[in-house]
């Protein structure tokens, strides 16, 4: 009888523990690499680089094929953490570089999630303090961001990576090809750590940003070539996560998402790496410069094997992960990202909202539904696509528009026939839209009536931020 007693009781306590892994608040985890376009996947379509990890995810998830991050690093980690088109965040320069300087008062998806008992880590580049590695602003760090814990490199590996925890450095001139796996392991480390706690890990990979590298292990490897074994790293090291989640017992606890922060390198005749069947690519307002993959997976929350083509973006992750999390978003503000966790938990919504695409500072385009509106560029021609970086834009993508040009991108996702004298209707529904965000958000040297203002802002302060349930 005793011994029924301790067996009966032994299962009980297996069940409560197993309670407490399952019932406790969710985790997330963000995968965002860097440059990586929209093909370059296997269930993306890529017909030579092997993603056996990352398509497991898919079919065990759901993917999205209209989802939308900015065109260039800075601005789309910009994006990502605050839910605000770009154009609309305070900064903490004075405005005109493209790679913002994220100012202290704005609220990043770690401080939304922090006051309903979060532990934060970010791992990876980070980009938001300055995008030179010797000169960016200590002060506007992730550890100043709301992360307890950070592994980063402040900015892109153009030349070099120097790597800081929180807020030391402890390597300069880091060897590139070791980064993939050494983020990897910082990001084990941080779910070994943190696995008793609801936990939001931000893994922002370096590559396939070039430089590129990639070690040994991976070197010739791929069919995909030098590109394609540094994909390959990374999916392998996506599944010793996914990996790490299932031995913890997280694995119906936890959101793994898997995107990019915005299309491929076209880099003096070739691409780094692969947007088909979009057009254009990184920089550029074309879709391969905007368009990224998108995979979700939640055991048991996201239906496995589902896709979803609705116009989504990364500026609705925080508003999504906040009510997955219970958590409140900050009311002083305008987010232009929307809760998207009835699309991701497969209930049926449709999303009739307008998309903006910003290429640096200047508006360049809208998309709603099927329909993508080009503006006319300003009249010195393309002041900031085409003569700040031109050699990241192939020849027959440096079009100047002179008129409003419009894509059905439901027949024609290459954008490749304009149009716009079938639609009248459409470009001045659509125009409509363009000339609210130029009021509302901003474009080119003017800052909209919800912009955030530049300049030296103070350190925000959680403490107005409860949970909303």
């Amino acid at each position: 009888m005793i011994r029924a007693c301790v067996v009966v009781g032994y299962i009980l306590f297996l069940s409560a523990c197993s309670l407490k892994k399952t019932d406790s608040k969710p985790n997330f985890i963000i995968i965002f690499t860097d440059d990586q376009g929209y093909q370059d996947l296997g269930c993306f379509g890529s017909p030579d680089i092997r993603t056996p990890n990352i398509d497991r995810m898919a079919s065990e998830g759901m993917k999205f094929t209209s989802f939308y991050a900015q065109t260039v690093c800075g601005p789309s980690r910009a994006a990502l953490m605050t839910g605000s088109y770009p154009m609309r965040n305070a900064r903490n320069d004075n405005g005109e570089a493209p790679h913002p300087k994220l100012s202290l008062s704005e609220v990043t998806i770690a401080e939304v999630l922090k006051p309903v008992g979060y532990a934060t880590g970010m791992i990876g580049k980070w980009d938001l303090a300055g995008h030179n590695p010797e000169k960016f602003n200590p002060d506007l760090l992730p550890a100043h961001q709301g992360f307890d814990d950070s592994f980063l490199t402040p900015t892109s590996n153009d030349s070099r990576v120097h790597l800081i925890r929180n807020k030391e450095l402890v390597a300069l001139n880091t060897d590139m090809s070791t980064l993939t796996r050494r983020y990897t392991d910082e990001a084990i480390d941080f779910i070994d750590k943190h696995q008793e706690q609801p936990f939001f890990l931000y893994l922002a990979h370096t590559m396939p940003h070039t430089k590129l590298a990639v070690s040994d292990e991976f070197k010739g490897k791929s069919a995909g070539g030098f590109y394609g074994d540094v994909i390959e790293e990374i999916d392998f090291n996506v599944g010793r996560l996914l990996d790490k989640v299932k031995e913890l017992g997280l694995d119906e606890n936890t959101y793994v998402i898997f995107t990019s922060d915005n299309g491929p390198w076209w880099i003096k005749g070739d691409h780094a790496g692969h947007a088909a069947p979009l057009r254009g690519a990184k920089t550029s307002a074309w879709e391969g410069g905007f368009r990224v993959p998108f995979i979700i997976r939640a055991p048991g929350n996201v239906p496995a094997g589902t896709t979803s083509d609705q116009v989504t973006a990364t500026i609705d992750l925080l508003p999504t992960i906040a009510e997955i999390a219970g958590a409140k978003l900050p009311s002083d503000r305008v987010i232009d990202g929307l809760d998207i966790s009835d699309i991701m938990h497969g209930n049926t919504k449709t999303l009739d909202r307008p998309y903006f695409y910003y290429a640096h500072q200047e508006l360049r385009a809208v998309r709603k539904g099927k329909w993508k509106l080009h503006l006319p560029h300003h009249p010195s021609s393309g002041l900031i696509n085409y003569t700040k970086w031109p050699v990241h834009i192939a020849p027959e993508d440096r079009v100047l528009f002179t008129k409003h040009v419009l894509y059905d991108l439901e027949n024609d996702i290459g954008e490749t026939t304009d149009v716009s004298a079938q639609n009248p209707e459409i470009v001045e529904e659509l125009n409509q839209l363009l000339d609210w965000a130029k009021k509302d958000i901003g474009d080119y040297e003017k800052r909209g009536e919800n912009a955030r203002p530049l300049g030296n802002e103070p350190y925000f302060t959680p403490n107005d931020l409860i949970p909303s349930k």
